[in-house]
């Protein structure tokens, strides 16, 4: 076997240079896991609009053990149930599990602010990888790490175990968390969720931290860190930004199909107060998900190349369209729903703030609802009631 110490050495120093590796302890847990014992049977890395599978068998040594430290997102399924040993030639797919990229995995555990005999709940497991470098921090009886896939959960089992950390791997929905080893110091999620479900500040204790990425749109999420409340609530703040793939009970079913048909029927036709454009930068296209949630971003383009752009809430069956005439855009809506109103408010209350960045964002969770706002500014409120 292949010793890569000094890959692991080098990844780590990469780490610290980014500003992502902060703390000697984290820095020694780098070091030490090797992460390409949790890439088996392989990755698929992009190669135009299609998938190459990589494995560790089938690659020159060199060249696997150059993927595996890279400092990228290496995808380890598609479309549910696709391994890179399945295929030899590229492949159309959707990833739907990964090695997330090292310099998040270490700012989020970094963020999460662990200490000696802490007890964590990972939702998540993914590979295994970050489950391991919290096995080397805090030890393998601290950690428990939930995984919705069964595949996925029994190969990053078998890695941690050949790792040497017969943790907590359990297979289950991580929404629910994992009551029977409840409470917990720490709990961190892997995965994107529409919102911090309240099983896991049930599962927290008082003082302990929750650490989510929170959002459905992946180029628009935030990184909530909240800490709970003696009495059952849990505050904090958007840290940052981040993306991963969707849990998968929230996974939203992209829209698709006849567009002309879904905005057919419009009940009002006005010029856009502020550029549907706003939504390509990170923190507007999340304080649109705060206003207007369940709303997907589609964009689209004619035959003729012309751009057409939407905001769909398919449950509501509403809708706004844009259309650019000169240098002004008019937004038409249908539905129940007034999306582009909405989220047209939301952005303006941000401007009057300052347009600060998304770390301005703080929320709090009850048992009945989420509440984000920016201090300040009293029209940037959105309550989300649980039903």
């Amino acid at each position: 076997m292949t010793d890569t110490g000094p890959e692991r050495r080098r990844l780590a120093a990469r780490l610290v240079q980014s500003g992502a590796l902060v703390t000697d302890a984290w820095r020694a847990a780098v070091e030490t896991v090797p992460r390409e014992l949790f890439l088996n049977p392989g990755v698929f890395l992009p190669e135009g609009v299609r998938w190459r599978p990589v494995t560790a068998t089938g690659s020159d040594p060199a060249e696997w053990i150059r993927t595996a430290y890279s400092l990228d997102t290496l995808t380890t399924q598609l479309d549910g149930h696709l391994t890179a040993d399945q295929v030899s030639e590229p492949v159309a797919g959707l990833p739907t599990s990964s090695s997330t990229m090292p310099a998040l995995v270490l700012g989020m555990l970094e963020s999460l602010d662990v200490e000696d005999g802490h007890q964590v709940l990972e939702i998540g497991t993914g590979t295994g990888y970050s489950g391991a470098l919290l096995c080397h921090r805090l030890g393998e009886d601290n950690v428990t790490t939930v995984e919705v896939d069964p595949g996925v959960a029994a190969r990053a089992d078998a890695a941690l175990e050949t790792a040497g950390h017969s943790t907590w791997t359990v297979t289950g929905d991580g929404l629910l968390g994992y009551p029977r080893r409840a409470p917990y110091d720490r709990v961190i999620a892997t995965c994107l969720v529409r919102r911090i479900p309240y099983a896991w500040v049930r599962q927290t204790k008082p003082g302990g931290t929750i650490l989510a990425t929170v959002g459905s749109w992946a180029n628009g999420s935030g990184l909530a860190k909240v800490t709970v409340r003696e009495d059952g609530t849990a505050e904090g703040r958007i840290i940052g930004r981040a993306s991963f793939m969707q849990a998968r009970s929230q996974a939203t079913t992209p829209v698709a199909g006849d567009l002309s048909a879904r905005t057919a029927y419009a009940d009002s036709e006005r010029p856009a107060k502020v550029t549907p454009l706003a939504l390509d930068e990170w923190t507007p296209a999340f304080l649109a998900q705060l206003a207007a949630p369940g709303a997907q971003l589609v964009r689209a383009t004619t035959s003729t190349g012309a751009r057409l752009l939407y905001l769909f809430d398919p449950e509501h069956e509403s809708f706004a369209e844009f259309t650019i005439d000169g240098q002004e855009w008019r937004v038409r809506q249908g539905g129940p729903v007034s999306l582009w109103d909405r989220v047209e408010e939301a952005l303006i209350a941000w401007e009057a703030a300052g347009s600060p960045d998304i770390t301005a964002v703080r929320l709090r969770v009850t048992q009945a609802s989420h509440r984000y706002w920016i201090e300040g500014e009293s029209r940037a409120i959105w309550e989300h009631c649980l039903d």
